[in-house]
């Protein structure tokens, strides 16, 4: 599994945004907000890997459970608008 230097990491747990682009898209390129960490749990480190979540209902349910989960704060709704539901993202371990 390739890694980035401690140089690159430390950069980018320090900046706010970062952009990317992609084949399809060469030529724009889109702001993301950027999380440098392994996905950790109960004691656990897992690597994993992102994949767009193109199915209707998958992104149904992923927007079920994070409604259920952080229905109290106040950015919830903003993540479950339609225009932002083509962002839903799959983990799946590397």
């Amino acid at each position: 599994m390739a890694k980035f230097d401690a140089e690159t990491l430390g950069e980018l747990r320090d900046v706010r945004e970062v952009a990317i682009r992609t084949d399809k898209h060469p030529k724009s390129a889109v702001v993301i907000w950027v999380v440098v960490a392994t996905l950790e749990f109960a004691g656990h480190r897992l690597g994993v890997q992102a994949f767009t979540a193109s199915d209707a209902a998958s992104i149904e349910r992923a927007s079920h459970e994070f409604l259920r989960k952080y229905q109290a704060s106040p950015y919830a709704q903003s993540i479950v608008r339609a225009e932002i539901l083509p962002t839903t993202l799959r983990l799946e371990p590397r």
